[in-house]
């Protein structure tokens, strides 16, 4: 049986993925300009309310719906019996939080158009279904759609969102655009399901199952939500919100493209290998995963970290110069998250140690949480970025101490020590030219943007960096292959 190509899922990811880091580059700043902090505030702290809700309705399905898809996705007739049971059971769990979700608007009168607003975002979750292609390693179809509601989204924020009194508007268009995004995949399940029996459908062990990825889900939402969340409740400064969302949006936008992008597309694969019991398979693949992303980490980290000064003020405009710093802080998040993710997704939840996952995610959650009560009400922003860099290390540090080998500290240092000398002298050039009496910021940006790039490539090559001379090569050989085929046509 032919197996999915990774490398075109990857490049359908990342072509998605760059088009969700274009798509900010165009909406921010307009957001940010018209809405203010205020209202980016609001926009945060009531998206980081509904992401408790859309937790609790998925149920840790999308995980665990994927890993099982992916066991046992040469028998149509099993993935079609499983989809319903995990499916309905989404939909039961949805349903229950829909509920819940419309007492609180009642009773929360303050926040009560938003939270009307953000009904389609939760509905969303009952229709997406976007683990089982992903468990079929058919990200072809989850892009194509996705980015389509993308692009609609971005022109009605443009055209229908011009002022401050528009922010209930813009959270809606927003989820409305994610729940069209969701239900449109439908469209693609009558030729990979087979008639399936639904009395035959059992749920119960499903349930229990679901739970065991639930738990760390919730331990996860603590760590990447709650800060957002305790940021309003305790602060109670709508604009300190807003400088925080804003550039943990960034840091997160980064991390889809160096973290995201590669490890969602190889789960499904090594659940598939981890099935085969091809351990030496997996343990290369896991280690060449964790190169590559490293290869665009380091460089993002410091290239962030780099143009931060000139970038602040031209992408979110005056006022919004606290962004900087927080920028500076977040950064290695990126470098440390990748190291936990990789594990997580290639080798704790293929291998069926997501138990064993769930507890080190815990232990990350709780010293979140009593970090960010001890340092928000005396720092605000910056005590919630070091109270994540400090559980997200720990957690890091449990995930490599106990992958049975899978990845050592010492793969870590053999794709990193280059880069971290490579990426330290690309910043330094970064921000020597940020100095420089260049006029315009926009033209100044995009000489450190382009100038840091070709340093941090050049300087890897001499290095003799082995994955970047390897992506290189693929380069070269895809250019080849697009001429060849030009000159054919013109022929």
């Amino acid at each position: 049986m032919n197996q999915p190509s990774i490398r075109k899922n990857y490049i359908f990811r990342v072509l998605y993925e760059l088009l969700i880091l274009i798509t900010p580059f165009i909406t921010i700043p307009y957001v940010a300009r018209v809405l203010g902090s205020d209202g980016a505030g609001i926009t945060s702290y009531t998206a980081s309310v509904m992401s408790f809700f859309t937790m609790f309705a998925a149920l840790g399905t999308p995980q665990y719906g994927m890993r099982e898809i992916a066991r046992h996705r040469d028998s149509p007739q099993e993935t079609s019996k499983l989809f319903w049971e995990i499916e309905l059971l989404t939909i039961f769990t949805t349903l229950i939080c829909l509920a819940v979700w419309l007492i609180l608007c009642l009773v929360w009168k303050e926040y009560r158009p938003y939270l009307l607003a953000l009904i389609p975002m939760l509905l969303s979750t009952m229709f997406d279904i976007s683990w089982f292609f992903t468990a079929h390693e058919k990200v072809g179809y989850i892009v194509a759609r996705n980015a389509v509601f993308k692009i609609l989204g971005v022109i009605l924020l443009l055209t229908l969102v011009k002022s401050e009194k528009d922010l209930t508007l813009s959270i809606f268009l927003s989820s409305f655009t994610t729940f069209l995004g969701s239900i449109s995949m439908w469209s693609f399940l009558p030729k990979m399901l087979v008639r399936t029996d639904f009395r035959t459908l059992t749920f119960r062990r499903h349930f229990q199952e679901t739970l065991i990825y639930f738990i760390p889900t919730i331990a996860y939402s603590v760590c990447t939500v709650l800060d957002k969340f305790l940021l309003g409740t305790i602060i109670r400064d709508h604009s300190v919100s807003g400088y925080y969302g804003h550039a943990d949006k960034l840091i997160k936008l980064i991390n889809s493209l160096v973290i995201t992008s590669m490890f969602t597309v190889m789960e499904a694969r090594i659940s598939y290998l981890f099935k085969q019991d091809k351990t030496d398979e997996i343990r290369r693949r896991i280690r060449r995963a964790m190169d590559f992303s490293f290869l665009l980490g380091f460089g993002a980290v410091f290239g962030v970290a780099g143009i931060a000064p000139v970038f602040v003020p031209v992408f979110w405009g005056p006022g919004w110069e606290p962004v900087e710093t927080l920028l500076y802080l977040m950064c290695p998040i990126t470098l440390i998250v990748s190291i936990s993710y990789c594990l997580g997704a290639l080798y704790y939840n293929p291998s069926g140690n997501r138990a064993q996952s769930a507890r080190y995610v815990i232990v990350d959650a709780a010293v979140d949480l009593v970090l960010n009560l001890l340092l928000i009400p005396r720092w605000g922003a910056y005590g919630a970025v070091v109270a994540t860099l400090a559980a997200e290390s720990i957690t890091t540090w449990l995930y490599v101490r106990n992958c049975r080998g899978y990845l050592t500290a010492g793969d870590l240092l053999g794709c990193s020590w280059r880069r971290l000398l490579a990426g330290a002298a690309m910043c330094l050039l970064v921000m020597a030219i940020g100095r420089s009496p260049i006029s315009g910021n926009i033209l100044k940006l995009a000489v450190q943007v382009l100038s840091g790039t070709v340093f941090y490539a050049a300087a890897l090559y001499l290095m003799n960096d082995a994955m970047l001379k390897e992506m290189l090569a693929l380069a070269v050989s895809a250019a080849k292959k697009v001429c060849r085929l030009l000159i054919g046509k013109k022929n």
